[in-house]
């Protein structure tokens, strides 16, 4: 079989973040990012899906293990972020802005390196339920 199959992994974590310029005083951060930059930070419930794009395997009918991709996601991304402030507790985020763009990025980054490169991936991330970001961008 050489046909094209996407598997979809759900995941979720909570975290706090504050969107802050450092370059910028507080009325300009607060001109341009509103509550998301009030100094004691704001936490989401994050929900991602991981979308991994390839052919079946013909030995095992998987595209990928989803078990693998599950742990993968867990000690690469939850273990990382959930329950954590992302300005303050995180490597990642200590001088880069924790918009769900960037976040996304970063989740995408930590995640392609531990993933055959024969695949693709793709991952979607909800900050809100109406508020998303998805890396790569769809072409």
């Amino acid at each position: 079989m050489s046909e094209l199959v996407t598997v979809i992994r759900k995941a979720h974590f909570n975290a706090a973040h504050r969107l802050y310029n450092p370059a910028w005083d507080e009325a300009q951060n607060r001109a341009v990012f509103g509550k998301c930059s009030l100094p004691n930070y704001h936490g989401h419930n994050y929900v991602m899906e991981v979308e991994i794009t390839g052919p079946i395997d013909p030995e095992t009918g998987y595209v990928i293990d989803l078990g693998y991709l599950s742990a993968l996601i867990k000690t690469e991304v939850e273990d990382r972020f959930d329950h954590k402030n992302l300005n303050l507790d995180t490597e990642e985020f200590a001088r880069l802005n924790p918009t769900v763009e960037n976040i996304v990025v970063v989740i995408y980054r930590l995640l392609r390196s531990k993933i055959e490169p024969t695949l693709q991936l793709r991952v979607k991330l909800f900050e809100t339920e109406r508020n998303i970001a998805v890396y790569p961008a769809l072409p």
